[in-house]
């Protein structure tokens, strides 16, 4: 049975270690090399690390180039994804998947295109949704542009186009610790076959667990491995006492 991953998110803004506020109020909280070694030791399943800078500097190869170097567990790369050119860039300096955005919602063909040549068990679909008068709207451009697609149906054409793992981001969750939004994390993964990784509101190991139980194939964290003392192993016993199978260091 595959097991269930909790993966730390990294975020880097003028080349330092930041964390957000639904997407604003970027907090600088430290160096990212010094947060990618706590991770190597604390044995995590995977790592995903997005530089926000990149979508308008281009992607940074010195910069990525340390985080992979560093890196002793599978990395998943994204930020400034806009080419063909720019994925095999990423995997190149060491990713071993690739998260893509805004760029696949303005040219969805660049979906196919990655995904024939590199295969999709390198390829993530990034979606940002924030939830508005009861409806689930997808937004680009680090949350500033609202798309006009429906997330189901935008999840479902990324599927189609050879996508092999959905990021699921919710805005309105992102940094408060509040717990995920089981809601969509439920509406999407019924619609899709392929893995979905929540991202967004984990505060406790307790949400966690009802992410997956929502339907979730892995879960993604950040605040609560900056502010809190909670580890990744802890919210892996978490999982592993409700039933869910996880990889216990």
């Amino acid at each position: 049975m595959l097991k269930t991953r909790v993966i730390p998110c990294l975020t880097v803004k003028d080349q330092r270690l930041v964390k957000s506020i639904k997407f604003q109020d970027y907090r600088n909280i430290g160096n990212y090399i010094a947060a990618v070694r706590v991770f190597n030791a604390r044995d995590v399943d995977e790592l995903i690390f997005l530089d926000l800078d990149a979508r308008e500097h281009g992607i940074e190869g010195r910069l990525v180039a340390e985080v992979t170097k560093e890196c002793f567990m599978p990395v998943t790369l994204g930020g400034g994804v806009k080419t063909i050119a720019d994925v095999q860039r990423l995997l190149s300096l060491g990713a071993d998947k690739v998260a893509i955005n805004s760029a696949a919602l303005e040219e969805p063909g660049l979906i196919d295109a990655a995904a024939k040549r590199y295969g999709s068990q390198c390829m993530v679909v990034s979606i940002d949704v924030r939830k508005i008068d009861a409806r689930y709207h997808i937004f680009s451009e680090g949350g500033r542009k609202e798309t006009g697609k429906e997330v189901r149906e935008w999840a479902q054409e990324a599927e189609k186009r050879g996508a092999g793992e959905i990021l699921l981001n919710a805005i309105d969750r992102d940094g408060m610790m509040e717990g995920y939004d089981t809601e969509l994390i439920t509406y999407v993964t019924r619609a899709v076959r392929i893995p979905v990784v929540a991202l967004g509101g984990a505060g406790t190991p307790d949400d966690c667990v009802r992410a997956v139980q929502a339907g979730a194939s892995a879960v993604s964290a950040a605040s609560i491995f900056q502010y809190t003392q909670i580890t990744p192993q802890i919210i892996k016993k978490a999982l592993s006492d409700a039933g869910i199978p996880a990889r216990i260091g």
